[in-house]
């Protein structure tokens, strides 16, 4: 039985390597890591759930049925992925995606004036784009934080970060995505993704990160 399952395994993996459009290289897709999450699962209990002689049996059914429901977070997720990737390309916002979760980065440059939290007007077709994918893909969740970096004072860098978060969530609701899934917070300097030492660093840790999560 250990051999069945370890070969359902690899070819559910197998089945959903592709090559990353943007690197070139071989990747196994989320999707196919659920599934052959789901199918090992799937082949664990329909093995032991049926009858000594229905056992292999019961573990082709199980890994079927499994692999099929660990798949589907992670296809709809890859999709999602797949369609910001589009549609941002060049934009100069960053698209990382870790498990199930995809963040978008906006550098602060790019999204605001120094020292606002009115959104630059070339920054509309972007969060336009960006918009029309949240819309579409309705099941996720969205979290927004505003990042800023360590210069000038504690209370204002909290204020703004605050107001820029603020900002972008009230363009998405305001462009058909539905304000209940959307949260925003500001974090100010705390959270700093390079070093605020030099000006290359404050000006990366100036950002608006989206957070998208599965809602189910």
């Amino acid at each position: 039985m250990k051999p069945l399952i370890a070969l359902l395994s690899v070819l559910f993996l197998f089945g959903c390597t592709s090559t990353d459009p943007y690197t070139g290289q071989q990747k196994t897709s989320n999707t196919a890591k659920g599934a052959g999450i789901g199918a090992v699962a799937g082949a664990v209990i329909g093995a032991a759930s049926a009858s000594k002689s229905d056992r292999k049996k019961g573990a082709l059914t199980g890994a079927v049925a499994g692999g099929a429901i660990g798949g589907g977070v992670g296809y709809y997720m890859d999709r999602q992925e797949a369609a910001l990737r589009e549609r941002l390309q060049g934009s100069g916002v960053q698209v990382r995606r870790e498990g199930d979760k995809i963040y978008l980065i906006m550098p602060g440059n790019i999204t605001f004036a120094t020292g606002s939290a009115v959104i630059r007007s070339d920054f509309y077709n972007v969060l336009d784009s960006v918009a029309l994918v949240l819309a579409e893909f309705n099941k996720t969740a969205i979290k927004i934080s505003g990042h800023t970096d360590s210069t000038g004072g504690a209370q204002l860098n909290q204020t703004l970060s605050e107001q820029r978060a603020n900002s972008v969530r009230n363009y998405l609701a305001e462009r058909k995505v539905a304000a209940g899934r959307i949260q925003s917070y500001g974090y100010g300097p705390r959270y700093p993704i390079a070093t605020n030492d030099t000006e290359a660093g404050r000006q990366a840790n100036r950002r608006v990160e989206l957070e998208l999560l599965p809602l189910e």
